[in-house]
């Protein structure tokens, strides 16, 4: 293999001869001499960290420093910059995913418990559990943790579907922009992208003392300083979002703004509830 682009070099794939840096039939590049060392390889990895074409930085900076930036790109057809919509959705889910399994967070999972005694639709749940636990001939100690573990799993796992339930709130409630469907999915992914990830930090807080051996933090003041602040953050990002990529006035942002958290609280809700019935329907 050559050193330079000035020296042929054989096309591993093509099995040609080629005098360029690129193979003109199959597009494989020459190797150098330093890929196969040690420090080539942390070359590498250290590019793909930091660069990935510097998209995945530069997609999570855009994220949160500048609401509705991302929307606005894409729209606008500049793709090469930033990380496609479904694509850093996707990137930030499992991150998302990761964080909450170290950190033994349940953000949006609800305990059988839980769903028996503090939920709006705890009565009927409570029958309907305790009902098909007896014709299982399971007990409710039993059944309880295997619940509990898989509910988890499912939340963490179906977020993709509270963006499918939030898509057509910003089509309905920004109508008058008239703006295509598509905007408003690529809106709401952008969304859910940015609370995946303050929900992720959020959860590194109550988690501090994990690696010193002490147990997460069950602090109820804690607990209701960071829903404060996750919420007050999202409208936020809803209010400077809608004006970067809907315009409008101010008051008709905010009013916009207020009706999309609305929506969102209600949709963590129906989701919980979708979870309940999904892992009734997968456990025994």
């Amino acid at each position: 293999m050559r050193d330079t682009a000035s020296e042929t070099w054989t096309c591993p794939t093509c099995r040609r001869t080629i005098a360029t840096p690129y193979c003109p039939s199959c597009g494989e590049r020459s190797r150098s001499s330093g890929e196969l060392t040690l420090r080539g390889l942390l070359g590498q990895a250290f590019e793909a960290i930091t660069n990935i074409d510097g998209k995945l930085l530069r997609s999570f900076r855009d994220l949160v420093m500048r609401p509705g930036a991302l929307t606005v790109a894409y729209v606008e057809g500049r793709r090469r910059p930033y990380l496609g919509p479904v694509a850093l959705f996707l990137v930030v889910n499992v991150l998302f995913f990761a964080v909450e399994s170290l950190t033994h967070g349940l953000v949006f999972s609800t305990t059988l418990q839980s769903h028996m005694t503090n939920q709006p639709w705890s009565v009927p749940a409570t029958a309907i559990i305790t009902k098909r636990l007896a014709a299982a001939g399971v007990s409710m100690a039993a059944y309880g943790p295997r619940f509990d573990a898989q509910i988890a799993l499912h939340a963490r796992s179906m977020i993709l579907l509270m963006v499918v339930a939030f898509v057509p709130l910003p089509a309905l409630v920004l109508r008058r922009h008239r703006r295509p469907f598509a905007v408003h999915a690529v809106f709401s992914l952008h969304l859910y992208a940015f609370m995946l990830l303050l929900l992720s930090a959020g959860n590194l807080i109550p988690a501090a003392g994990l690696p010193f051996g002490y147990e997460r933090s069950a602090s109820a003041s804690l607990d209701a300083i960071l829903s404060i602040t996750l919420l007050v953050a999202c409208g936020w990002y809803l209010d400077v979002s809608i004006g970067r990529v809907y315009g409008g006035g101010r008051w008709s942002r905010l009013a916009a703004a207020t009706a999309l958290s609305v929506g969102v609280g209600a949709i963590v809700l129906a989701y919980r509830l979708a979870l309940l019935a999904i892992t009734l329907s997968t456990t025994t």
